[in-house]
């Protein structure tokens, strides 16, 4: 029997989110309030980009850690349900988690718990036979995933990595940025550096491009050779915005998905875009994903406004 070969393999980033729905982003007066009902979503980056490659009819393995408890037993019971591809290595750690608050306008903060000890890696004899039949390899930025640079450079498998609300400084973050083909990151706290630090992913790096999200406002682009970024508005969404959690893992795995089929940068923007506004009106973290004839229709809608 042929072994399978993936589309993408996505590294670490499971975990589990409760989510808090309050009225604003804001501690008001007193010492409690009440809230909507507190749920417990299977959520956190990897799991997103994994799931929403898994929708749009990518060939996924996603491998992480897990640990022995009610949270690592509820990730499985979902990929299970979802028919995701899904190794994992037991920690004695346990499953990560995160509180993520959400405001009536679907906008969120999170809280992370950050479980994972510094120096926890995935273990080489796992993790090898994976990427050794993956086209292309997305890397988490939790830690566990660093040591896999070497292979995948070794290998000349293509990658990339989101590196969230990252300043622009922090170590951990540029590592993954310097090391990755494809470099996602929040423009939220550089505004004031943008293209400055854009250019320095690509003039210290391996990157062909980056891609910085904007929410509302769109996002931004710089390609290798370019001396200034490309801004491309965001797209109108379709149906109510009711939750932020989850846009950005959509909007790079269309990206990613446009990329495989070789679509222009300016297609790859459009398909992110779509897909990043589709999961802004599902409540919860993850729970509902755009599929291929869904995410083409809207495409092309949005392309005739």
């Amino acid at each position: 029997m042929t072994a399978t070969s993936y589309d993408i393999l996505v590294a670490g980033g499971t975990g589990v989110d409760t989510i808090v729905r309050v009225p604003e982003l804001r501690i008001p007066a007193g010492d409690s309030v009440f809230v909507p009902p507190v749920r417990d979503y299977v959520g956190h980056t990897g799991n997103g980009v994994a799931l929403g490659a898994h929708a749009l009819g990518m060939t996924t393995k996603f491998v992480d850690f897990l640990g022995d408890d009610v949270q690592g037993e509820q990730i499985l019971a979902a990929y299970a349900a979802a028919g995701l591809d899904f190794s994992h290595v037991v920690t004695p750690h346990g499953t990560p988690r995160g509180v993520n608050l959400v405001d009536a306008q679907g906008r969120r903060f999170s809280f992370f718990d950050g479980r994972h000890p510094a120096d926890l890696r995935l273990p080489r004899d796992f993790y090898l036979p994976y990427l050794e039949r993956a086209r292309h390899v997305h890397l988490s930025i939790t830690g566990v995933t660093k040591d896999m640079y070497a292979d995948v450079h070794r290998l000349g498998i293509p990658s990339s990595t989101d590196l969230h609300d990252w300043d622009g400084t922090n170590p951990h973050h540029r590592a993954y940025a310097l090391a990755s083909d494809y470099v996602f990151l929040s423009a939220a706290a550089i505004h004031d550096r943008l293209d400055e630090v854009l250019r320095s992913i690509l003039a210290q790096g391996r990157a062909r491009l980056v891609v910085a999200t904007d929410g509302a406002a769109g996002c931004h682009v710089l390609e290798r050779g370019e001396e200034k970024s490309r801004h491309f508005p965001a797209v109108r969404p379709e149906r109510p915005v009711v939750d932020t959690n989850g846009a950005g893992d959509a909007f790079v795995t269309a990206f990613l998905h446009a990329l495989s089929q070789g679509g222009s940068v300016e297609e790859c923007v459009l398909a992110g875009s779509v897909s990043g506004a589709f999961a802004c009106g599902a409540a919860g973290t993850h729970t509902e994903f755009i599929d291929l004839p869904g995410l083409r229709a809207a495409c092309a809608r949005a392309s005739a406004l």
